[in-house]
């Protein structure tokens, strides 16, 4: 299954070029998309990756991620790995996502850190569990982690989806869509490491975003 890593980064010169060479390790394409970083982490990337593609401006974790849907849909690849550009994802769970798609008929494979939240901020556990609850009652089935970034998606629902966000709602508009299209959804056990490294995700902006495009699903 010819298979390309998509990682949409801001500002993330410190951690980029490790996650990319691991990653390069395990015989993968990789797609940086730098969203208007003000750092290194473009030039860094440039280095290593097998593509990068630059926001001049940043636009937001969606308008990166339907970039990179679009590269891999034009170059061929059967399917993408999402993962975000912080170190949290591990390149080492990457060969079980690819074992368990490659004998399931589902079509997009979400990873789940919940059964390891020891070290997640609280605040992080609070509106992922309120998030993923109503995105697993929409979608009539339970995913326990619907916000994590790091995703294995076949391209058969690449190619009939019609994203529209551009921040971090794109994690459940593409569950929503896939569900929509009459795509299975699962959900894959990961690894997470957390690091002193402030977030990026704003827990009160970005719910009200995320609240906001809910209703307009429903």
């Amino acid at each position: 299954m010819k298979t390309c890593v998509i990682i949409p980064t801001y500002n993330e010169s410190d951690n980029i070029g490790g996650l990319i060479k691991k990653v390069r390790q395990l015989g993968l394409d990789v797609l940086v998309v730098d969203d208007g970083s003000s750092d290194k982490t473009f030039e860094i990337a440039q280095t290593s990756a097998t593509a990068v593609l630059r926001n001049e401006v940043n636009q937001g974790k969606g308008a990166s991620l339907i970039r990179g849907f679009e590269y891999a849909l034009e170059n061929g690849y059967q399917a993408v790995i999402t993962m975000d550009g912080d170190g949290q994802h591990l390149a080492e769970d990457i060969p079980y996502f690819m074992r368990i798609a490659q004998h399931s008929d589902s079509a997009v494979f979400v990873g789940n850190r919940m059964n390891q939240t020891k070290d997640m901020p609280l605040i992080r556990i609070l509106t992922n569990k309120f998030m993923s609850w109503l995105v697993s009652g929409i979608i009539k089935q339970r995913i326990p982690d619907t916000q994590c970034g790091f995703r294995l998606i076949k391209r058969e629902v690449m190619g009939k989806w019609n994203l529209e966000t551009d921040r971090y709602e794109i994690e459940s508009e593409i569950l929503i869509q896939a569900f929509r299209l009459g795509y299975k959804i699962e959900s894959v056990p990961i690894k997470t490491v957390y690091r002193s490294e402030k977030s990026q995700i704003n827990p009160f902006v970005d719910t009200l975003r995320f609240i906001r495009y809910i209703i307009k699903e429903l």
